[in-house]
């Protein structure tokens, strides 16, 4: 039987609350590594000076200076105390700049300071029930995003679409595909891009992601890819493939989301859903790196955005079982688990509609 405790002495208890106090704003400043991009100038640099490094990065020196020192302290940077001067090294580097695409450890760490801000409101909602609407995140589209684009850049196409027995050459021939609950709308941009044949729509409730969505797609000069509002529960029009992106277990009524995407599929169509790589089970998820990660988020944002609405509040960690008898109990009569084994952050599942 898994054990949620292990044996360890009171000292050694109070110095892994240390490591968690001090890891606690290491991340708030590794977020700010990543957003002025001081990780990416660092990278390749030679061992340099707060003021070389500032330089370079066109930032505030006495900033620099301040966040190398915590840096150097948290064991991130390396320090030269003879010569005043920091280094990244490039095994570090490899877990810390936008080079490392899903990798991007700095990435993940900008999701600490935008579900902060919350902790007073959620304290309210121990207290009294219910949950906070996504106006209550008005950062939290960017910080999906943030995720979201390294993984679709260096995934979706060449990774997760080959998945799927003959979806390529069908997105290659030209089908109608829906991206329900599609954020900031990368990963639909990314399809468009690669299949100019294929026709694409992305659904959100976040107005301010979905502006994101369309402001790319006039970037990228898209003809074939529409961005709209519109609840996932009740969605119009039909298509051949439907995709969920770590979308589903955020849901008011993720079964009336899985109800609906089922009844929007046209007959031998495919619904490709990607979601947290975790256990339905408490006790499978003891052992995963990620568990107090996914635990936490789930309580500041996931389930507590579905309880406002009154929903489920189903959580991140749903699981293999439950996802795949909630798709099952939508219609689809065959569901796989298809997630290959260099993905180590979600699941992929996908479920066919053959009636």
């Amino acid at each position: 039987m898994a054990m949620a405790s292990s044996i360890e002495s009171s000292e050694e208890f109070a110095g892994r609350m240390l490591d968690v106090m001090n890891s606690g704003l290491l991340a708030v400043l590794l977020s700010i590594g990543h957003r002025t991009k001081l990780f990416d100038t660092m990278s390749g640099m030679p061992w340099a000076s707060s003021h070389e490094i500032a330089e370079a990065a066109e930032l505030d020196e006495r900033y620099v200076r301040e966040w190398l020192s915590a840096m150097a302290c948290g064991r991130v940077v390396d320090y030269d105390a003879s010569t005043a001067t920091f280094r990244l090294p490039e095994g570090r580097a490899a877990y810390l700049t936008r080079a490392a695409g899903p990798s991007n450890m700095a990435a993940w760490m900008t999701m600490v300071g935008f579900l902060a801000p919350v902790e007073d409101e959620i304290i309210q909602c121990f207290r009294e029930g219910g949950g906070l609407g996504y106006d209550r995140y008005p950062k939290f589209a960017k910080a999906m995003a943030i995720q979201g684009r390294a993984f679709a850049d260096a995934a979706l196409v060449d990774g997760i679409v080959p998945l799927v027995e003959g979806l390529r050459e069908r997105l290659e021939s030209g089908i109608d595909v829906c991206d329900v609950g599609c954020g900031a709308g990368h990963a639909v941009n990314v399809l468009a891009r690669a299949f100019p044949d294929s026709r694409f729509v992305g659904v959100d409730l976040m107005d301010d992601a979905l502006l994101l969505g369309r402001t790319e797609a006039t970037e990228w000069g898209l003809q074939n890819v529409r961005f709209e509002k519109q609840d996932a529960a009740h969605l119009e029009g039909e298509f051949d493939l439907m995709m969920a992106i770590v979308a589903i277990h955020d849901q008011a009524h993720p079964q009336r989301v899985l109800d609906g995407i089922w009844a929007a599929l046209r007959p031998g169509g495919t619904f490709l859903c990607i979601d947290s790589q975790a256990s339905s089970d408490l006790a499978d998820n003891l052992s995963d790196p990620l568990g107090a990660w996914r635990y936490s988020v789930s309580t500041l944002h996931c389930m507590s955005v579905s309880l406002s609405q009154g929903g489920l509040g189903l959580g991140d960690c749903w699981g293999p079982p439950l996802a795949i008898e909630m798709m099952q109990a939508a219609g689809f009569d065959a569901v796989d688990l298809v997630t290959p084994e260099w993905l180590d952050q979600f699941h992929v599942y996908s479920a066919s509609k053959n009636r």
